[in-house]
């Protein structure tokens, strides 16, 4: 069965909500498989003694739904166990449900030390007890008074359903402090990595799949969601810690490898530095004064450069090559001996004709071809419905161990394993200038993030920066257009 990371549940979430699907929506599909599978597990009501022990997250919110259900229509009269005060609740949406309890027949119990826990005899002839305490939001070393909770848990003699995981389990299989020990674990959507690990039989008992009402789309489309699992910049970075980049471009064209550079700035590189002609140095340099600029020795890359550019790439974590270089043959030679040499390289217009697949050992890959690149590419035409480009890309890449986004109405973005498609973006950002944009941001994200996140990514603020530029300029949209709102999609 496929399984996710805690991060990718997070975006899909978030991409439910960016898709018009309330959190509100889920929580309650979430809680009332909570409460229907207590009332499967009681049947004839012989059992019902229900005790919910809950934190103040949204894995909280999901048992107030919960108990709410199970005080309505059934045999049962729940208690919550909140562990901590009403107002410390996090969110919106779990804060809601625990205010309708106050009109549901529900006893509520607030704990905010171990030794009042302690005094309570809530537990001792419980029935079933569902732990939805931390859920996937677990990180750390557990504080009191949660960590005696799952001692007490544990020492019970209840039947335990953990909500999505058992408390204190790590999501995503890493080293934990304690966990609860459940007989039945509810994960939501879809199984998640720590739950196929070996630890997994000992703490999570047995492991269901729960559909909440997900929107496809949001696991299909590159959403906001995939930007919040980016590598963000910290408070301590210094100069260099989020990305040096080094462009190389330029020849035939001079506001190609400046306008990719520009944008790697503004997705937020810390060192951008091109590697350009010297026929075009001093015109890409006019450009900004934010660009750092090295004249090569010839008037167009040839081989004679690659030792110079060989230097440059030694301190820099990315390089995106190919913008307005031009198509002779000698510069199709040093891009085949510049590739080889990269340890991340997104490779985008003209490089792409200089390409030699499959990418060498070592060199982590991303290419960015339209269809007409990728047609030649591939020896064969690309096709034109999505589901036989999907199958297209993902067959290419996986033959050939690079990250292929495919440009078009709706980009296709594969490692060979998994696909993701973005359709943000409009027909004004045919103009020149805006795949150059795009190099430059996705290499941006490369140089701290994943192939697959900083090519998803990348697009979907490439085309989501160019929706608000076409806004205010409609058809007269320019690529530093596209530039100038960048940081409005980043934050």
């Amino acid at each position: 069965m496929d399984a996710i990371t805690s991060a990718q549940m997070n975006a899909i979430d978030a991409n439910c909500e960016y898709l018009g699907l309330s959190p509100l929506q889920l929580m309650e599909n979430a809680g009332a498989a909570i409460a229907q599978a207590v009332i499967d597990k009681i049947g004839g009501g012989q059992k019902n003694k229900v005790i919910l022990i809950t934190g103040r997250g949204n894995n909280g919110g999901d048992a107030f739904v919960a108990a709410r259900h199970l005080a309505s229509g059934c045999d049962i009269k729940p208690k919550v166990i909140l562990l901590g005060r009403a107002f410390q609740i996090k969110t919106e949406e779990a804060r809601r449900n625990f205010d309708a309890l106050k009109h549901s027949d529900v006893d509520i119990l607030e704990v905010v030390e171990s030794t009042q826990f302690l005094r309570s005899d809530w537990l001792k002839d419980a029935d079933i007890i569902v732990d939805a305490i931390f859920g996937t939001g677990i990180k750390g070393q557990i504080r009191e008074p949660e960590s005696t909770v799952i001692d007490l848990i544990n020492d019970s003699e209840a039947y335990i359903i953990a909500v999505d995981v058992p408390s204190g389990f790590s999501p995503d299989g890493e080293p934990f402090d304690k966990s609860v020990r459940a007989d039945i674990t509810l994960t939501f959507h879809k199984m998640k990595t720590g739950l196929v690990t070996p630890d997994a039989n000992t703490y999570a008992g047995d492991v269901r799949v729960v559909d909440i009402g997900v929107c496809e789309d949001a696991e299909k489309y590159v959403g906001i969601g995939n930007l919040q699992t980016l590598t963000r910049r910290s408070t301590e970075s210094h100069k260099g810690h989020s990305g040096r980049v080094l462009v190389i471009g330029g020849g035939a064209y001079s506001g190609a490898p400046a306008l990719a550079a520009l944008a790697a700035l503004r997705t937020g590189a810390d060192i951008v530095t091109l590697a350009v002609p010297k026929s075009v140095a001093e015109i890409v340099a006019s450009f900004s004064p934010n660009l750092i600029v090295r004249a090569l020795p010839s008037d167009i890359l040839c081989p004679e450069d690659v030792p110079q550019i060989l230097e440059m790439i030694g301190s820099h974590d990315v390089v995106i090559i190919g913008m307005g270089l031009g198509m002779d043959d000698r510069i199709k030679s040093a891009i085949s001996e510049i590739i080889p040499h990269c340890k991340r390289v997104v490779v985008d217009a003209d490089a792409l004709h200089g390409l030699t697949l499959p990418q060498a050992d070592g060199c982590d890959m991303i290419i960015t071809p339209h269809g007409g690149e990728f047609a030649k590419l591939r020896g064969t035409e690309t096709p034109t419905d999505t589901s036989a480009r999907i199958e297209a890309v993902m067959k290419f890449s996986k033959q050939n161990r690079v990250v292929t986004l495919l440009k078009g109405i709706t980009d296709v973005i594969s490692d060979g394993d998994s696909v993701l498609l973005n359709r943000t973006g409009n027909s004004g950002m045919t103009v020149g200038g805006t795949g150059d944009v795009l190099a430059g941001i996705v290499g941006a994200l490369f140089a701290v993030n994943p192939a697959m996140d900083a090519a998803s990514c990348g697009t979907f603020i490439n085309g989501a920066a160019g929706d608000i530029a076409f806004v205010s300029r409609g058809y007269g949209l320019l690529a530093t257009d596209v530039i100038d709102n960048i940081t409005e999609i980043m934050k």
